[in-house]
C-alpha cells in the first residue's frame, strides 16, 4: 500500500454478494476487483496488487479453504491478509478457517460497521509490515544488482532461492521457515557487494588473497542484514551457507546437525546452481554430472539426507522438464 486506495479482492460465486461487498468496501474508500471462483482469484492475485482478499468459504470446485491454504502457502502471498466470508458461524467452522491460514472471519449478512472495523485494522497491519520490509526489499536488490555485475552470475540468487524453495518442501519446512529459506536463498551472497570487480570479474581460478576475500562474504552479508529487524532470522542462513557438513567449511567449522537445516538446503541449491551454470574458466556440467558431483560429496560437503532427497525430487523433475 501507498498514498493510492487500498484495493480488495472480493472472491464470490454469487453475483449479489459480490456486488453488496463491493458497494461497502468502496463505501470506505477501497478499489475492488469482483471474481466469482477460487482459481480466478489466484490468477488475480499473479496480475494484479492486492492488499486484502475477501473470500467467500462455499464455492464449488475450488471451495474458500482451499484458496486461502494456497494464498498462505506461497512466499509471494503468505502474508496478504485473507478475511473468510460465511453464513455459518459454528466454532469448528472458526477453527477450520484459522486453521487454513485465515487472518479473520466475518459472517453473513456482513454489517458495514464491522466490515470496515475489520477490514481498516488488517489493511493498518499490512501497512506497518510493508514499511518495516522496504528495508529488506532493498537488499534484496541489492542482491540481485550484484548478480548482474557478471554475466556468469546473472540471476544465479534467483535459480538458487527457487532451488531451495522446492528442496526445502521436500524436507517439511513449511510456513514462516519456508519463507525464510526462499529470502535467505535471494540474498546469501549479498556480502560479496563489496568484493572488487577483478575477484568477481576474474576469468580464472582464484589466487589466495581473491579467496581470502571470497571466503568472507557470508559474515559480511550476516552483519549487511543482522540490523534489519524483519530479516535477523536469515542471518544464521547466510553466515552458514558455505559450511560443510563434515567441517570443513567456513567461516565458522561448523559440521552435522549444527549447521542450520536452511543453510544446509541452500548450499546444496547453491552449489548445484554453480555446477550447471556457465563460468569463464569452465564449462557449464550437465545435470547428470552435477547430480553425480553431490553424490560424491554427499556426507562430506553436504548433508547426506538433503543429497539424497535433491537427487529424487528436484534433478528427477528438472531432468523431466529438460
Amino acid at each position: 500500500m501507498t498514498g493510492t486506495a487500498p484495493r480488495v479482492l472480493v472472491v464470490d460465486d454469487i453475483a449479489a454478494n459480490r456486488e453488496l461487498l463491493a458497494g461497502q468496501l468502496e463505501q470506505i474508500g477501497c478499489q475492488v476487483e469482483l471474481v466469482c471462483d477460487g482459481r480466478s482469484a489466484l490468477r488475480a492475485l499473479e496480475l494484479s496488487r492486492t492488499d486484502l482478499v475477501l473470500l467467500d468459504v462455499t464455492m464449488p470446485g475450488f471451495s474458500g479453504l482451499e484458496v486461502c491454504r494456497a494464498i498462505k502457502s506461497q512466499p509471494g502471498t503468505r502474508l496478504m491478509p485473507v478475511v473468510l466470508v460465511t453464513a455459518r458461524g459454528e466454532l469448528e467452522d472458526r477453527v477450520r478457517g484459522l486453521n487454513a491460514g485465515a487472518d479473520d472471519l466475518l459472517l453473513k449478512p456482513v454489517a458495514i460497521s464491522e466490515l470496515e472495523a475489520r477490514v481498516s485494522s488488517l489493511l493498518k497491519a499490512k501497512l506497518v509490515r510493508d514499511r518495516m520490509d522496504t528495508a529488506e526489499q532493498i537488499v534484496a536488490s541489492l542482491a540481485l544488482a550484484l548478480d548482474a555485475r557478471s554475466p556468469y552470475t546473472r540471476e544465479h540468487s534467483s535459480r538458487v532461492a527457487s532451488l531451495a524453495l522446492t528442496l526445502g518442501r521436500a524436507a517439511g519446512l513449511e510456513g514462516l521457515d519456508l519463507d525464510d529459506l526462499y529470502q535467505g536463498g535471494l540474498v546469501h551472497d549479498i556480502g560479496k557487494i563489496g568484493l572488487p570487480d577483478r575477484v568477481l570479474l576474474d576469468d580464472g581460478p582464484l589466487d589466495g588473497e581473491m579467496r581470502a576475500l571470497v571466503r568472507l562474504h557470508p559474515v559480511v552479508g550476516g552483519e549487511i542484514i543482522a540490523p534489519l529487524k524483519s530479516a535477523r532470522r536469515l542471518v544464521p542462513i547466510v553466515r552458514h551457507h558455505h559450511e560443510c557438513y563434515d567441517g570443513g567449511g567456513y567461516p565458522d567449522g561448523l559440521a552435522g546437525y549444527r549447521i542450520p537445516l536452511a543453510a544446509r538446503i541452500l548450499a546444496v541449491c547453491d552449489a548445484f546452481d554453480a555446477m550447471v551454470s556457465e563460468r569463464p574458466y569452465r564449462s557449464a556440467l550437465t545435470i547428470s554430472a552435477a547430480a553425480e558431483r553431490l553424490a560424491e560429496g554427499s556426507g562430506t560437503q553436504w548433508d547426506p539426507a538433503l543429497v539424497r532427497l535433491f537427487l529424487a525430487d528436484v534433478v528427477c523433475s528438472l531432468g523431466a522438464a529438460a
